[in-house]
């Protein structure tokens, strides 16, 4: 069956009653959307604070490849093993994007009989958050285009507008448009255009928010643009916008319950991109779910060298965080990919790729002990294709790396086939304690934190800009020389070509855009032809989603 015919034959339970028989949360603390979901009051949150933590385990991967790699679909596993094996386990998940959900993905709620349901809810709209952060987004545009229409009292220079509008969908004709066409009635003409939901500063700021007071305090810090000097900043305060944002996001802030195929529960809470945002659920769900369970599993986004980088460098440096252990997801025939090898030949036998591909898996897990300073487990999402011949050399290969290594069957058979990655996981988790290091010291220049992730991380031998990128930055390490970095680069290889493979040294990292988040406190590098407005494939995953007179929908994988 596919991954949204095993959802909808799911006997899920009513969220409300899951969550009073886990976590001893009473309803009056809940505000159901449906039977199967709801949000959990603000109050309650605060209530837990004096609760001691739970241990903190991140999920991460290899570099994606087209083979798939299956993160959410391990989490789900993990925690559900956990669950199984008698230990109070909670996931903390993202929201999956519209624009993935109908470009290439078709969804983003786990596999097999490793999912989080209602899948199509999840997929399709959920609670309405990506929704708010979007109207949130485009209130501050429409007052920016308005303040300058109505006489421009802060003297914004138009041609320094550093806020675009978003949309939460891949569409690549928005990137760079023209607005104001059309004679004086309709504002000043001026270049604009727009990025995709996930990749919003009001998103980042949600998912960093620890407060209503603090999402509001984060919103008016938003540098909106300049003035013709080009230095003096003009602020979402300024505009009087951080109060109405705040509004509109005043149910967004609240954690997301569901549950799991095997009916435990799971946080799902935000949603930024790891490729071109920060690429971790939110603060707040983390947090809750620390207090309320002994053992948290989480994902970031696409390979370690994005999203746990971001969730070292930005989220547990801001929200002090200490992780205990994280699990590196691979799959044969991924690595096999890494290797050299076509996707049309990935299911056949492949010993000599195998053993090439598996360079990307050692850097990953050489950066993760070495870098992030945390224990690792390598777990083998298992597909029918394997090989005995090649699960035993990636053992091998495991196990001369000094690396923990285990096949898990989740994907076929939930929880139960988890259990030994979970056992694995436990013994490390209890006997380690809480904490890691950054990849990166504070007070380094927003240059160096840059190079020193290309470097250390990436496998570069150094990174490049032009004089004009080099100058911004240099302007800006006086007032936020003490952000963390977040590097928009492809998902796809450690360099800023997708089709480098493996792992690849003494490439050069070309630093192309620098952008400001001063709510969000980072400062984005883009790198290579990074777009933070993704476009859509040949043939789109929208192509295959329908739904029928009855209302059950299909093609959602």
């Amino acid at each position: 069956m596919s991954d949204i015919e095993i959802a909808q034959k799911a006997t899920m339970k009513p969220i409300i009653d899951l969550a009073k028989e886990h976590y001893g949360i009473d309803s009056e603390h809940l505000e159901p959307f449906g039977h199967y979901k709801a949000k959990l009051s603000l109050e309650y949150v605060a209530s837990l604070a004096d609760k001691p933590d739970g241990k903190l385990i991140l999920v991460t991967a290899i570099s994606p490849t087209p083979a798939g790699e299956g993160k959410t679909t391990t989490t789900v596993g993990l925690g559900d093993a956990l669950n199984r094996i008698g230990k109070k386990a909670v996931m903390c998940l993202r929201e999956p994007s519209l624009g993935p959900c109908f470009g290439v993905k078709g969804g983003a709620a786990g596999g097999g009989y490793s999912q989080v349901v209602p899948m199509e809810d999840i997929n399709l709209h959920f609670t309405g958050d990506f929704h708010a952060i979007g109207v949130a987004h485009n209130l501050l545009s429409a007052l920016i285009d308005n303040h300058i229409t109505q006489g421009n009292a802060f003297a914004i220079d138009p041609r320094r507008i550093q806020w675009k509008r978003v949309v939460d969908m891949n569409d690549r004709a928005l990137r760079k448009i023209i607005i104001g066409l059309g004679g004086t009635g309709n504002g000043y003409a001026r270049e604009d255009g727009f990025d995709i939901v996930v990749a919003s500063e009001v998103m980042a700021i949600l998912c960093l928010a620890t407060s209503r007071a603090d999402l509001k305090e984060r919103l008016g810090r938003i540098v909106i643009g300049y003035k013709a000097d080009g230095k003096t900043a003009v602020y979402a305060s300024d505009l009087k916008a951080h109060g109405a944002m705040a509004a509109l996001l005043k149910d967004a802030i609240k954690p997301n319950l569901v549950q799991t195929l095997e009916n435990n529960i799971a946080i799902i809470h935000g949603g930024p991109f790891a490729n071109i945002a920060h690429g971790c659920n939110t603060v707040t769900a983390t947090k809750t779910a620390l207090k309320i369970a002994d053992y948290v599993v989480t994902e970031a986004g696409f390979g370690a060298d994005l999203g746990a980088e971001k969730f070292i460098d930005i989220k547990c440096r801001m929200a002090n965080l200490k992780p205990s252990a994280v699990v590196l997801v691979a799959t044969i025939r991924a690595l096999k990919f890494h290797g050299g090898i076509n996707k049309e030949d990935l299911n056949k036998e492949n010993l000599a790729a195998l053993e090439k591909g598996f360079e990307n898996l050692e850097r990953h897990y050489n950066n993760i002990t070495q870098h992030y300073g945390l224990p690792c487990v390598v777990c083998i999402n298992h597909f029918t294709f394997d090989t005995e011949a090649e699960l035993d050399l990636l053992k091998a290969k495991c196990a001369a790396l000094g690396a923990n290594c285990v096949v898990s069957k989740h994907w076929a058979e939930g929880g139960a086939g988890a259990e030994s990655l979970a056992k694995e996981v436990i013994n490390i988790v209890d006997h380690h304690e809480p904490g890691c290091t950054y990849v990166y010291d504070e007070t380094l220049s927003l240059w160096d934190k840059i190079e020193a992730i290309a470097t250390k991380l990436y496998g570069a031998s150094g990174i490049s800009a032009n004089a004009k990128i080099k100058a911004q930055l240099k302007t800006w390490d006086e007032a936020y020389g003490k952000f963390p970095v977040c590097i928009a680069k492809t998902q796809m290889s450690f360099s800023t070509n997708p089709n480098l493979k493996g792992a690849p040294t003494g490439h050069t990292v070309e630093i192309n855009e620098v952008r400001l988040a001063n709510g969000a406190g980072f400062v984005v590098a883009v790198a290579g032809d990074m777009m933070t407005m993704p476009g859509l494939p040949k043939e789109p995953a929208a192509e295959r989603i329908d739904i029928d007179d009855t209302g059950k929908i299909t093609g959602l994988f």
